[in-house]
């Protein structure tokens, strides 16, 4: 047992020398298996004492030792002598990791000295060290003893696990089961520092990159790993990535492959590059310049000697203006672009502008070259291997592009030619190889001549062609966005992608299934083949796959502008795909218009195929039925879409409003008018606050400007809202509107108006002053359509009657100095005191005032506002009493907005809480 133990301390070191937490746990010296045992195995183990001693601050640190209480069990190393079998002489060592119960939690102590030098098989000693910079920490290193940090204890604690065995000290778990590599360190130091801080961590390092590597530490962009790692996908790190994550090595819940933290120190596509670029617009030259600085290179003019790639437009440029040297990459357009897409430096030689001399290619290849044995022939099958591999993709998932000549060009025909009236210029029936399918028959037409088939043909060649960019848009954009394991991770997020291409997978099936009906009734065609019954037949499914996407078209529009604006590599991949010739030069949102423009087209080609079908034609009447059944599906569409668009403006309502109550979402209600003013009163709230009006069909939303603006909602898929702007005042049904005062124009008054207005519980008329602050709409248009919208709701005929035009001064309203340095003062003074009280509050508007404005002043068309009677108002006003608003209980009447005073013989409003 002693000599197992010996030669376990002696020969340890050398068995993990490249080796970390997970490696000590695996590695042996023969080909046997490993096995994990415990100290009740059968077979005989030795007996071990544990101990865990902490040294000086570690054992004033009340969470440690409460954690090590906790812990039970620590891990130890052991290594056994397997004899050897019958027939050979050679003994096997075999090492194992079994698990010991700590008897004691831990021992404090202010020095090591008694433990550090006990190589007493009989012990195994763990030193906790809060610091690794500390002497202590050092001397322990040196004696080659088991050293853990603070944050590891606490993460075994938390995680319920023993106290791990490594042989080089652990001191948190931050880079836990990461497997590094490095490349393009040339100062030993720097490397050495980097290794060590990544051990202390928890990491793996690797001297050869491999498939296992998780991250390769990368201080250049040449070189054989860099180029194996942009293969694989392996994420590619800044050397502070690793500084950076001990900064944070006291943090237990901290880890550095967490997405968030890691994506900050990638390695960007052009660092270490010069770009110069040649034959593009000032207007792309200056996009591209702003982009290669975005993803850490730098842009120089062409022709700079330190410049390291000539980036050409192939389309353009057709020689080079000077002579490169051997040094510069000169390549086509898609290679800046795809480096961006895949947020790593591409392959170079399958980008090339011109072929390179061979010099150059063997150069390149050199240039891929990693350590390698010492073995000639490993080192010649290794290089075989990464040559081999350099011809195969030269590491990069993008193919070059074809020159057209290479492709059937399209014509100036094209099928994917957007035009005023759709595929209406498109009658030769081709179609881009890479997205046609093959017809189930290849039997060509016959030469029919009849105007009828001439028109039919042009239906299903259009059909075609449309079915075609369907397929393109999926098979180019969707399928590549969605594809799992893509190099530098997804460009967009699910919810992103379902926004933009939304219902065109239905629609491709649907439109698949009509060409190919379309398509057998033209190879057997008669004159009385019925096109309209092929219609009629999936008009059901039109009905249904086209509101999806026509509804929310706009939407998609916004999605791809604004992810080309905030991603880089979005816009990246459009560049690249967009230019392909199966999109006809086309962008994506140019292409996606193609299906609301699709059913239009349709129904005018029937109308022109019910042209020339002969009266006694059974067709006839089916192609009617057709073209009928499409208008329906185009109205259920706009319709459809209408109540879409108001649905989303009264959401936007909700979201801007804070307090905005939820019976305003309402299937009926749509969005009329919105209106910023300024409050001439003191009802709503303070004078010459801004306040927004929301005219709804049925209702009028009124919301003042918020004083704070509280952060944002985020949503579940990680998108911030911006944050309410408004409070929520009163919901008032329109109903509630008894009359709408124009207020004259005057040298103190501008643009006012006034809403009496009236809860149905009460007997009170309350009254609401505005200043319109905007030039859109005019006053007069705004309270014509209000009329017009309270006359529908009262069921009223002449909206007209609603309106009534009226002094200023006999309401005393107006507009002087309502902005003024004083009013602002008088506001915010009127604010403090409501944090003192609420109890005292009055109307600016006197009960003489409303009465006044209400007898005395005749309408527009010269009628008296109210008889001599002070009793004619009944129902509508009441007496000359009771002229101020009072509190209503109800969400649908006025919310909790005023408050009853004392006085007997009027009541006045309080201000909004």
């Amino acid at each position: 047992m002693a000599d197992n133990s010996t030669l376990m301390s002696d020969t340890g070191r050398s068995l993990l020398a490249d080796s970390s937490i997970l490696d000590s746990k695996i590695t042996e010296s023969s080909k046997e298996n490993l096995f994990r045992g415990s100290a009740s195995d059968d077979e005989e183990m030795p007996q071990i004492e544990t101990r865990v001693v902490l040294p000086k601050e570690a054992a004033k640190c009340e969470e440690l030792l409460k954690a090590l209480e906790t812990i039970k069990i620590m891990e130890v190393p052991v290594i056994k002598i397997k004899e050897a079998s019958s027939g050979k002489s050679e003994e096997k060592l075999i090492k194992s990791i079994i698990h010991m119960e700590i008897k004691v939690p831990y021992i404090k102590t202010d020095s090591v000295e008694e433990y550090k030098n006990s190589d007493s098989p009989e012990f195994e000693t763990i030193f906790v060290i809060a610091d690794f910079q500390d002497p202590i920490f050092n001397d322990l290193h040196k004696a080659d003893c088991r050293v853990l940090g603070p944050p590891i204890v606490l993460h075994c604690a938390r995680k319920g696990e023993p106290l791990p065995f490594s042989c080089r000290p652990l001191y948190c778990a931050s880079m836990l089961n990461l497997v590094l590599c490095f490349t393009g360190f040339r100062k030993k130091e720097e490397l050495v520092k980097l290794v060590t801080l990544a051990h202390h961590m928890g990491g793996i390092i690797r001297r050869d990159f491999n498939s296992k590597v998780t991250h390769l530490v990368a201080n250049s962009t040449q070189g054989g790993k860099f180029r194996a790692a942009v293969s694989l996908g392996t994420p590619i790190m800044k050397a502070d990535w690793i500084y950076k994550a001990w900064e944070k090595r006291n943090d237990i819940d901290f880890c550095a492959a967490a997405e968030e933290f890691r994506k900050e120190f990638k390695v960007p596509p052009f660092q270490d590059c010069m770009l110069s670029f040649l034959g593009f617009s000032d207007e792309e030259k200056k996009s591209m310049e702003e982009m290669t600085e975005m993803q850490g290179g730098q842009h120089l003019p062409v022709g700079d000697e330190r410049c390291t790639h000539l980036i050409v437009e192939e389309n353009t440029v057709k020689d080079l203006p000077f002579e490169p040297s051997q040094n510069l990459y000169v390549v086509k357009q898609e290679w800046f672009w795809g480096s961006i897409q895949m947020d790593a430096k591409a392959g170079e030689s399958m980008y090339l502008f011109e072929k390179l001399d061979s010099p150059e290619l063997k150069t390149s290849v050199s240039q891929l070259s990693l350590s390698t044995p010492n073995s000639n022939r490993k080192k010649r099958r290794l290089r075989e291997t990464l040559a081999q591999l350099t011809r195969e993709a030269d590491m990069s998932p993008f193919p070059p592009r074809k020159r057209p000549s290479a492709e059937h060009s399209l014509s100036m025909g094209s099928l994917l030619d957007i035009s005023n009236t759709p595929e209406s210029g498109i009658t030769n029936g081709e179609t881009p190889k890479s997205c046609a399918k093959p017809s189930k028959n290849s039997t060509p037409f016959l030469p029919k001549q009849s105007a009828r088939w001439q028109v039919a043909k042009e239906l299903y060649q259009t059909e075609s062609n449309y079915v075609d960019i369907l397929t393109t848009i999926i098979q180019v954009f969707q399928v590549p966005l969605e594809k799992e394991g893509q190099l530098g991770g997804p460009i967009l997020a699910p919810e992103e992608i379902k926004t933009i291409f939304g219902s065109i997978p239905d629609i491709l099936d649907v439109h698949t299934k009509i060409k190919e009906d379309l398509e057998d009734l033209m190879i057997n065609w008669t004159e009385s083949e019925s096109i309209g019954d092929v219609i009629l037949k999936y008009s059901k499914d039109l009905l249904k796959t086209y509101p999806p996407f026509v509804n929310f078209f706009e939407m998609s529009k916004e999605m791809i502008t604004k992810c080309e604006k905030q991603k880089p590599r979005f816009h990246a991949f459009l560049k690249i795909n967009q230019a392909k010739p199966e999109c006809g030069r086309q962008s994506l949102a140019e292409l996606l218009i193609r299906p609301v423009q699709r059913l239009p087209s349709v129904a005018l080609l029937l109308n022109d195929i019910k042209k020339h079908t002969a009266e006694d034609n059974p067709d006839k009447a089916t192609l009617e039925r057709a073209i009928e059944s499409l208008k329906e599906v185009m109205t259920h569409i706009n319709e459809d879409k209408r109540k879409t668009e108001a649905q989303r403006q009264i959401f936007d309502v909700v979201y801007e409003v804070d307090g905005c109550p939820a019976n305003l979402l309402s299937s009926h209600r749509s969005l009329i008018q919105r209106l910023e003013t300024v409050a001439l009163g003191d009802d709503l709230c303070d004078r010459g606050e801004q306040v927004t009006l929301f005219l709804f069909n049925d209702c009028l939303e009124i919301a003042r400007k918020r004083h704070k603006v509280i952060g944002g909602f985020k949503s579940p898929h990680g998108h911030t809202r911006p944050p309410a702007c408004l409070k929520h005042i009163i919901l008032m049904p329109l109903s509630q509107i008894k009359k709408v005062l124009d207020i004259r124009e005057t040298e103190e008054c501008h643009k006012a108006f006034a809403l009496v207005v009236r809860p149905p519980t009460e007997q009170s008329n309350l009254l609401f002053s505005f200043q319109i602050t905007t030039e859109e709409p005019p006053k007069e248009n705004w309270l014509k359509m209000l009329c017009r919208h309270v006359a529908n709701t009262i069921c009223k005929a002449d909206a007209e009657d609603l309106i009534y035009a009226t002094d200023p001064d006999s309401i005393e309203v107006s507009t002087k100095d309502v902005d003024s340095t004083l009013s602002r003062a008088s506001r915010a003074i009127k604010k403090t005191s409501k944090k003192v009280t609420r109890a005292f509050s009055f109307s600016k508007t006197p009960k003489r005032a409303l009465r006044r404005a209400l007898m005395a002043h005749s309408s527009v068309e010269g009628r008296t506002f109210f008889p001599a009677s002070e009793n004619y108002l009944g129902g509508r006003v009441a007496s000359t009493s009771s002229l101020a608003g009072i509190h209503s209980p109800s969400l649908i009447n006025l919310p909790s907005v005023f408050e009853k005073r004392s006085h007997t013989l009027s009541r006045s409003t309080t201000h909004l809480i």
